[in-house]
């Protein structure tokens, strides 16, 4: 019988499963530490439900999946879209893995449709907002420098902001204006920093780095007042300040903002998409294909506002 109070447990023999499934799908795609996650406790919480009703995740039919997905839906805190789609991407990955084995016959998961994702087009900002906040910092100080040189390479590179807080010193080549970083499921990309970021990540490194270091050893390119490396919050934190004197929002802006902004630019500017997926580290170009709607939209605007019969 299950104590007072205790939310019931998956089977061991599915815990042992669940385990070499997700070691199984760590060497086989790499997925990031996350992810890998996420999938684990969305089929934990699986297993423990049919647990509780005598059941286990390798014996599962359809019916079961059907009724656990009612279930989700009933109870008061709704399972968001995301969430849904996360657990129908888990479910699927869990019993292709077991029949490629042969260690079930029937697929379960095979007229189980996966929910309709809503169409969310991402925020960006236009060149003109971007060139605003760029111009934000106080560029006579130290502080200021850097974090001039901080937007300046999110703008330029897209990288996502655990990309450039993780940045090392090592993995900047100004002689050939690239960066390495290590991208979701710790997978390697060089990406070109353009002369305008170069001359100021060069500006900071030489001027303003050291000065804010004061002798104290740290290999982060971007560093602290406390002579640390800089902390996803912290980067949130100096974004949105710079937005407020840019005049934007701060809503409006964060780091993942302006990766959309680099992508966006980029498309309106005649990119290729294949291009900018590679930029960007999307392991799928539909991923990136959101961005074209967001061009589009801005041709169209563009189109309206100065063409004669716009």
């Amino acid at each position: 019988m299950k104590g007072p109070g205790r939310s019931p447990m998956p089977q061991e023999a599915d815990t042992a499963l669940l385990d070499e499934f997700v070691d199984a799908l760590w060497l086989a795609d790499g997925l990031a530490k996350n992810t890998l996650a996420a999938y684990r406790s969305d089929l934990g919480l699986f297993g423990a439900w049919l647990a509780a009703r005598g059941g286990s995740l390798a014996t599962a039919g359809e019916g079961d999946i059907n009724a656990y997905l009612a279930h989700l839906h009933t109870r008061p805190e709704r399972i968001k879209p995301a969430s849904q789609r996360r657990l129908h991407s888990a479910l699927k990955r869990l019993y292709r893995w077991l029949i490629e084995r042969g260690r079930l016959q029937a697929d379960p998961m095979l007229n189980i449709e996966r929910p309709i994702r809503a169409e969310r087009f991402p925020k960006t900002l236009s060149e003109a907002q971007v060139e605003a906040l760029l111009a934000a910092p106080d560029l006579a100080t130290p502080l200021g420098l850097r974090d001039r040189a901080l937007l300046e390479l999110l703008y330029a590179t897209g990288l996502r902001v655990s990309e450039l807080i993780g940045l090392k010193l090592f993995e900047v080549s100004l002689q050939d204006n690239v960066v390495r970083t290590l991208g979701k499921g710790a997978k390697e990309r060089l990406v070109p920093l353009g002369e305008v970021a170069a001359e100021w990540l060069q500006r900071y490194l030489t001027q303003a780095r050291g000065e804010i270091l004061k002798g104290r050893g740290c290999d982060a390119v971007f560093v602290t007042a406390r002579g640390s490396g800089m902390t996803r919050q912290m980067a949130w934190t100096l974004i949105k300040k710079h937005a407020v004197t840019a005049g934007i929002p701060r809503e409006r802006v964060s780091p993942h903002v302006l990766r959309h902004a680099f992508a966006t630019h980029l498309l309106n500017h005649g990119a290729d998409l294949r291009a900018v997926q590679m930029l960007l580290g999307h392991a799928d170009i539909s991923t990136t294909q959101v961005y074209t709607h967001v061009a589009r939209e801005r041709l169209k605007q563009l189109h309206q506002q100065h063409h004669p019969r716009g």
